[in-house]
């Protein structure tokens, strides 16, 4: 599709002066690059923006408002949207695209939810609707999907789409404790004063939804795909994981099975030979599954400023010069959580003579059968932590029979379950 002709000298919209914002027009004002020119900066409250430390690269010449509609009036080119969200967010796009405005944006939610239909909209006005930066920020994911990978047929995604996630499980693995690392990683920026996005796998779910939609070429209902928070594990766990050559990471997974496609976001133990049990801090890994051409592994810094700036930077390169993108039918899929892959129980119990039995029974109601049992030595027989290992069985197989195992009266916790990934895992 041919876009609109822009201008030799592309004019740029800031909407949001924050952390990504600002390291844009810290890039942008050190790369110099020619025929992109910042001219508007939107930000509630917008003289404090003005005046911080951060605005000192940003040009004399640039507009400061808090306004809205200076910027969807003003004669600029492309508007970069980093403030996140859905509304107000998703009625400004709209104007702007509607009024010949190319779109650059970093926000996963509003492409997760709304991105098929805004994509629509700036076709129909020949303009660009760009969002490398949503996914994995300043790791190339989904340009090198797009133009890398549109050759191939992925047929399945793995990986780590959440850099907090992974720094709190990362630290846990050394032996600290969750609400430790918590607070640790709001201290440090990492998360929200409300973590509940990243800990219990919202943020990675829109990102898993958008990465469906360019490789599996499937349009998903990000509420429909299954989540499961990491707030649950503790360093018991990581101990076991460690006996089984695992260890735990926040996983999201999608695979496509004809009309269905398989997803779920979940910590799960990932064997060390994995390159996922590679990933480190708040570093994002993907692995992308292609018919023909294998395995592909995107690897980098998901999080930060900077990095998600390069990203935005080169969305906005690739507008200034018309670039485009592949275009591929993309169908509304039905969306499953269900795999196939053994499982990781752990319990928590006053000790006394039946439980495995009680457990193994339960197990075998449900068709599923014990592969292996754990129990570190060291801890008190009123409060002792084990673990049973399953066969391959389906999830909602196995949490029946957990169901029925939560209500023995010697459980002193609510039993955890976690899948165990193996690389030839299929959904059912």
């Amino acid at each position: 599709m041919k876009k609109k002709q822009i201008d030799s000298t592309v004019k740029v919209a800031l909407l949001g002066f924050g952390t990504v914002g600002s390291s844009v027009a810290r890039v942008l004002a050190a790369s110099k690059f020619p025929g992109l020119e910042l001219t508007h900066i939107f930000n509630r409250s917008v003289e404090r923006k003005r005046t911080s430390d951060a605005a000192k690269v940003v040009p004399a010449s640039v507009v400061w408002t808090e306004d809205i509609d200076d910027i969807l009036n003003s004669n600029v080119d492309v508007v970069v949207e980093l403030m996140g969200g859905l509304n107000p967010v998703e009625g400004w796009l709209r104007k702007a695209l509607t009024a010949g405005k190319s779109v650059v944006t970093a926000n996963k939610q509003l492409i997760a939810y709304r991105g098929a239909n805004l994509a629509k909209l700036a076709a129909s006005h020949n303009v660009h609707l760009v969002y490398g930066a949503a996914v994995a920020g300043g790791v190339p994911v989904i340009p090198g999907m797009l133009q890398g990978l549109g050759g191939d047929q992925v047929t399945r995604l793995s990986g780590i789409l959440n850099g907090t996630c992974n720094y709190i499980l990362n630290r846990m693995e050394g032996g600290a404790d969750y609400a430790t690392v918590l607070a640790d990683a709001q201290q440090l920026g990492y998360a929200e004063a409300d973590p509940s996005a990243d800990v219990d796998g919202f943020d990675a779910r829109a990102k898993l939804c958008i990465l469906s939609r360019i490789a599996l070429h499937s349009e998903l209902d990000p509420d429909a795909v299954m989540t499961q928070t990491i707030s649950t594990i503790e360093a018991i766990d990581f101990m076991y994981a460690k006996e089984l050559n695992c260890t735990i990471r926040q996983v999201s997974r999608a695979q496509r099975d004809g009309s269905v496609v398989h997803a779920r976001v979940a910590p799960m133990l990932v064997p060390l030979s994995s390159p996922m049990a590679w990933s480190h801090g708040t570093q994002n890994m993907v692995v992308a599954s292609g018919r023909f051409g294998g395995d592909v592994v995107f690897s980098g810094h998901g999080a930060g400023g900077e990095p998600t700036a390069v990203a935005v930077v080169s969305d906005l390169l690739a507008v200034a010069q018309n670039c485009g993108t592949v275009q591929l039918p993309v169908r509304k899929r039905q969306v499953a959580g269900e795999f196939l892959a053994p499982h990781y129980l752990r319990f928590v119990v006053d000790d006394r003579p039946g439980i495995v039995s009680s457990i193994a029974g339960a197990l075998a109601t449900v068709g599923a059968n014990i592969d292996s049992l754990l129990q570190r030595p060291g801890h008190p027989k009123h409060r002792l932590p084990f673990v049973v290992t399953t066969e391959r069985s389906l999830t909602t197989t196995i949490d029946k029979a957990m169901k029925a195992i939560a209500k023995l009266d010697c459980m002193l916790e609510r039993p955890l379950c976690l899948q165990i990934l193996v690389p030839e895992d299929k959904p059912e």
